[in-house]
């Protein structure tokens, strides 16, 4: 049986995001390369978060309804069909990795579930979450990290 996995073609697992996909650069998402989807998966979802913020974890991107055949989320793209909610930018959509300072992680973190969800655009990561519980069948993540260059 395979194992659900999510990685890059831009950065390795623990390693550095390179700064075109932070607001060092153009701040769109990485590519990313999906496998190992379990059978039986109606949908994936996928968030990106960062522990390491000083007052809380940090929510990049919240994704969900991704199609289960999706075998690769292009950079800049958002798959056909799937849903964004709300970031803790306080929009929809992909917010690169920007610390104020020190390295700081960001998690990728990718689960296959056995529904899909009709969730508003507002829907947060604590939301999402609670939805998804009893739900997952498989999870993965990829960990990338980002300093911010100093001006």
């Amino acid at each position: 049986m395979d194992t659900l996995a999510i990685s890059s073609p831009a950065f390795t697992n623990n390693s550095v995001i390179p700064s075109r996909y932070t607001c060092d650069g153009e701040d769109s998402n990485p590519p990313l390369e999906i496998s190992g989807v379990p059978e039986g998966a109606k949908s994936l979802a996928l968030i990106v978060d960062d522990p390491d913020a000083p007052s809380h974890d940090f929510v990049h991107w919240v994704m969900w309804n991704i199609s289960s055949n999706t075998r690769e989320i292009a950079e800049n793209m958002v798959p056909q069909g799937a849903a964004e909610g709300m970031t803790d930018f306080g929009k929809t959509g992909f917010g690169g990795p920007c610390p104020r300072s020190g390295t700081h992680r960001y998690y990728f973190k990718l689960y296959a579930l056995d529904t899909t969800f009709d969730l508003p655009a507002s829907t947060s990561k604590k939301e999402l979450e609670a939805a998804m519980r009893g739900h997952i069948l498989d999870d993965s993540e990829l960990l990338g990290l980002y300093t911010r260059a100093r001006g």
